[in-house]
């Protein structure tokens, strides 16, 4: 029996507050918060629109509030990876690990060009879909796509990896996955047994490239973020990276700068683009490079959509240059199967850091340790 829109509403209500707890001391306070909602037509679509740039500004400025800021990718990247990767309406798109619906959103902005009727609409909203295991970006994904107008969000409060791998069969796959996994944690106890023995690990990084090829139907396409420690490393790191080239056409590798996900990840990051069902022959580079005069990216100087008009110039003409060079699956095999290729056009050369610039980063280091001996402190307290 089909359940009604507002039943399934009612469901996602239920399913966002179970694992969240919200305090406002204040009666007074969320007594005039009520009122100014109250104030929002939500039926007018200039005043959801209006509504919903506010709530993706908040969502912007967790990327520097602690541990929220890990549920946010700057929106420069998810823009840049979606246009590139040009989902389409009628296709399945999936966020295995959507965080706070950046990926989704954006899809649904891009789709929505070719929406024309109300079956559009409906199809649209059906096949956005993505998962979310922790309940605070959760509750930010299913709040950001009601306000980016899916009235009832397909987004699954569940770990994506607790999913037994072998029973994903060809009903469950999609045609597109737009993704930046976690990476640099280790997944729950006993979540790596859901994967093939010969790929077993507990980086969660790992695991999802896994889970997403495997989500992928046949010519399927897929934009990932992954940090550069899931493109080298041996043993079951380069299993996976070999079942990787084999199955996909690993096609595009945007190489970033350590600093785009600052302030609170420092490692170096890549954009990847590939499509299954034809094995790898080739992989193109491209180095993104900082705006002139600037050293890193921060809170203040973000990482800009305009300073991919080159990338853009240069997908669908292809050729080697400064910051573009390729790689055959020959030098790849050779190699241990390791993508973490240097920009051969460039020599390395080593940052050298004036005593201001030192300063700053031992300042920035010693902050961040009061802080997490801070919140410590209180865990150990309470």
């Amino acid at each position: 029996m089909d359940i009604s829109s507002g039943n399934k509403r009612t469901i996602i209500v239920k399913e966002i507050f179970e694992g969240t707890n919200n305090y406002m001391k204040n009666g007074t306070i969320i007594r005039q918060v009520l009122n100014k909602l109250n104030e929002i037509d939500f039926n007018n679509s200039e005043d959801r629109h209006v509504f919903g740039d506010i709530y993706e500004n908040i969502l912007k400025d967790l990327q520097s509030a602690g541990n929220y800021g890990e549920f946010y990718t700057p929106r420069a990247i998810t823009e840049i990876m979606t246009e590139l990767l040009n989902p389409r309406l009628g296709e399945i798109v999936l966020d295995p690990a959507c965080g706070t619906g950046g990926f989704l959103t954006c899809a649904i902005e891009h789709i929505r060009k070719e929406v024309k009727t109300n079956d559009d609409r409906q199809l649209l909203a059906k096949n956005i879909r993505g998962s979310e295991l922790k309940p605070l970006p959760f509750m930010l994904a299913v709040t950001n796509l009601i306000l980016h107008d899916i009235e009832v969000p397909a987004i699954e409060y569940n770990d994506s990896l607790a999913r037994e791998y072998t029973a994903i069969k060809e009903p469950d796959r999609v045609n597109v996955i737009l993704a930046n996994p976690p990476f640099g944690a280790s997944v729950s106890d006993g979540i790596e047994t859901n994967y093939p023995l010969n790929y077993r690990t507990t980086e969660s990084a790992d695991l999802f490239l896994l889970l997403m090829i495997r989500l992928l139907k046949l010519d399927g396409r897929a934009a990932i973020v992954l940090p550069d420690g899931s493109l080298t490393g041996d043993g079951v790191k380069a299993r996976i990276r070999q079942h990787w080239l084999e199955t996909c056409n690993l096609h595009t590798i945007v190489r970033l700068p350590n600093s785009v996900f600052q302030p609170y990840a420092s490692v170096a990051t890549n954009l990847l683009f590939f499509t299954k069902g034809k094995p790898t022959q080739e992989i193109w580079y491209w180095q993104h490079q900082l705006p002139e005069g600037v050293k890193a990216y921060s809170k203040t100087k973000p990482i800009q959509k305009t300073e991919f008009e080159n990338l853009k110039a240069w997908w669908h003409n292809r050729v080697e240059n400064e910051q573009a060079w390729k790689v055959s699956l020959d030098d790849l095999k050779a190699n241990n199967y390791s993508l973490d290729i240097k920009n051969p056009h460039v020599a390395e050369v080593e940052h050298s850091y004036s005593s201001a610039e030192l300063l700053a980063l031992l300042h920035d280091s010693f902050a961040k340790s009061d802080s997490l001996l801070n919140q410590l402190k209180q865990e150990l307290g309470q």
